[in-house]
């Protein structure tokens, strides 16, 4: 990923907070048949040595637990709040018309290697129960594993294959205007929040500016 200085998020937290926040991770592997993506939902959590992995589970259907070897380089990519920024925006565009449309977003590359929990009931049953709780926590009536018939529960588990990914390192980019001129930056700030991209907004008033640099 190409990562201008100004652009770069080294905090860990931040990072696993934008996993957190944007569970759906695309899944890229590099097998016999070449480049290939999954689109799962990811429970990022650390290990009892503190080390970070991302629990999933795939259709047992689904090649991709056999076709890629155990242990063999992952990468897990996860996009939060993004959008389109307009020129027409930007105060300085009044000024000299030297401003260009661009794009506004903030991701975390997750590397690692991948291991199929295949035949791990215990490690799929754990996996599923932190993803439900996660999504269903703002449901009225939240709804958990045990709602189901013990006997319908189990079929499912028959069909389906857990993935867990040793993370060995996450990289972050969150490009928010941080090399405009304040007013430029405000500019786009109101623009989107006029279209109705808060989070956005949101995270552009939330992040300093930065030395002047590469788009």
């Amino acid at each position: 990923m190409y990562l201008p200085p100004q652009f770069a998020e080294p905090r860990v937290e931040e990072l696993e907070r934008i996993v957190r926040e944007n569970p759906l991770g695309m899944l890229v592997t590099h097998g016999a048949a070449g480049l290939d993506a999954e689109h799962l939902p990811f429970w990022l959590e650390e290990d009892e040595g503190g080390a970070l992995r991302l629990l999933a589970h795939v259709a047992r259907a689904n090649p991709v637990w056999q076709t890629v070897r155990e242990g063999e380089p992952v990468l897990v990519v996860f996009r939060g709040v993004q959008g389109y920024i307009s020129p027409n925006w930007y105060p300085g565009k009044q000024e000299t018309h030297r401003r260009v449309p661009t794009w506004n977003y903030e991701v975390v590359h997750a590397h690692g290697s991948l291991q199929a929990r295949d035949g791990d009931e215990k490690f799929l049953r754990g996996a599923l129960a932190r993803l439900t709780r996660q999504h269903e926590a703002s449901q009225p009536t939240p709804w958990k594993m045990g709602d189901a018939p013990p006997d319908f529960l189990a079929e499912i588990l028959q069909h389906i294959v857990g993935i867990e990914v040793r993370v060995t390192r996450l990289e972050g980019k969150r490009k928010l205007s941080q090399h405009h001129a304040t007013p430029d930056r405000e500019g786009a700030i109101r623009g989107l929040e006029a279209q109705g991209n808060a989070g956005l907004a949101q995270a552009m008033r939330a992040t300093g500016p930065a030395l002047a640099g590469a788009d």
